[in-house]
């Protein structure tokens, strides 16, 4: 068995066991018009495309997004990019917390996360905002430290929400160095809300999909109806709770991007900022991660599909 990342075209059939986070039936184009997989396989080094040719009816109904995998495959070279023709495919029965090895890891172990998480919420000194805050990450603890925070592009892996976050926090706190009139209470407490939506929007930890409700409504305003939900749940009334919804209403920054107001406080503009900062910053990171020095990375969808230069220092 090796590793995605080191797996290199024109070696001899190789072993593995991945996670499938990616598959769509798709018809080859001659008489027969057979059936194939296509398949992005993931471990914790990396994600590689596969084809599993001439698929059977079996086949196509068994393999299924989340599902563990060991098989075998040839590596191939195709247009520039690594591909993968699977020789072997089976399925491996595994629970989530097996799953989640297979998955990219934070840089930072989840508990000493938790421990930051706590840290910054003690920073938030209004008493209202605190209330708020403390009672929906207590409500939705499990689901906040272990989900991604994306099903593609940044922090797409588990925990990514509470890593995710944590780097915005970090960011924050310059901020409120430098601008001293920013009140810091309302950023830090923006900052750990502005994606509360997504334990509701997504399925899981693992390979997670997007829920009907997520589909139909999307994380801001599932967070907007939480915030409000929680400020009825504790009888909290007046200017911090608009404020604090107001954050999440506008946090994407731009009605295009989905945000359905403008940022009209610096708080909300300064939390736009950071969320893209480390959001883009991440995406920069995997591309990095994944080129060669000297060489470009593939197109970045979430970088305006830009190609990214690894320089050779």
């Amino acid at each position: 068995m090796i590793k995605i990342n080191e797996m290199q075209p024109g070696k001899e059939t190789v072993g593995f066991e991945a996670i499938i986070i990616s598959v769509t039936v798709g018809k080859t184009n001659g008489a027969n018009k057979s059936s194939y997989l296509n398949i992005v396989l993931q471990d914790a080094t990396g994600t590689i495309d596969a084809k599993l040719w001439s698929a059977t009816d079996e086949q196509i109904r068994l393999f299924e997004r989340g599902q563990v995998v060991r098989g075998k495959g040839d590596i191939i070279n195709y247009k520039g990019m690594r591909q993968m023709k699977i020789v072997k495919l089976e399925p491996i029965e595994m629970n989530d917390e097996q799953k989640a090895l297979f998955l990219p890891q934070p840089p930072v172990e989840k508990a000493v996360m938790q421990k930051e998480l706590d840290k910054y919420m003690k920073k938030i000194h209004n008493i209202r905002l605190y209330a708020i805050v403390h009672g929906l990450i207590e409500k939705h603890y499990t689901a906040f430290v272990n989900y991604p925070a994306a099903t593609k592009n940044h922090h797409d892996f588990a925990s990514g929400l509470l890593y995710h976050t944590l780097c915005m926090l970090k960011l924050a706190d310059q901020l409120i160095e430098v601008y001293s009139f920013l009140d810091a209470d309302l950023l830090y407490a923006g900052v750990i809300l502005h994606d509360i939506g997504k334990v509701k929007e997504f399925t899981g930890p693992i390979v997670p999909a997007y829920s009907i409700e997520g589909s139909l409504v999307g994380h801001i305003s599932i967070g907007h109806a939480m915030v409000k939900e929680m400020a009825e749940e504790l009888h909290i009334e007046g200017e911090e709770v608009y404020l604090l919804e107001h954050m999440i209403l506008s946090h994407h920054g731009k009605q295009e991007f989905g945000s359905p107001v403008l940022p009209q406080i610096p708080e909300a503009e300064a939390l736009t900022l950071i969320d893209n900062v480390d959001a883009r910053m991440n995406m920069f990171e995997k591309a990095l991660h994944d080129t060669e020095p000297g060489s470009y990375s593939a197109r970045i969808f979430g970088l305006e599909n830009r190609n990214v230069y690894k320089s050779r220092n």
